[in-house]
């Protein structure tokens, strides 16, 4: 299942005609999750801010390969981050 927001960052009319063509014959579907319910995904949400913040208004990429490798450090070190508050939170309860 693909989730995505209304908003202009992941909605488009391209993604919709690719998910309405693509993911049906892939035993997929997509969803739409309606405006004003941002914690419908807090998580996407959360990371969505957090990469605006902190490496979209950060830093000015000087090609393609350049902001993907980027992207692709701040995706890894997040991932890490979040990884390590779940297992202290198991080790707590």
């Amino acid at each position: 299942m693909i989730v995505s927001d209304n908003g202009t960052e992941l909605t488009s009319n391209a993604i919709l005609r690719w998910c309405s063509v693509t993911l049906p014959g892939r035993g997929m579907q997509s969803m739409i999750q309606r405006g004003g319910r941002p914690m419908q995904n807090g998580f996407v949400e959360s990371f969505n801010g957090r990469m605006r913040d902190e490496l979209l208004d950060e830093t000015m990429f000087r090609n393609l390969a350049h902001a993907l490798t980027k992207s692709i450090s701040f995706a890894s070190q997040i991932l890490q981050f979040s990884n390590c508050l779940l297992r202290i939170a198991r080790k707590v309860s």
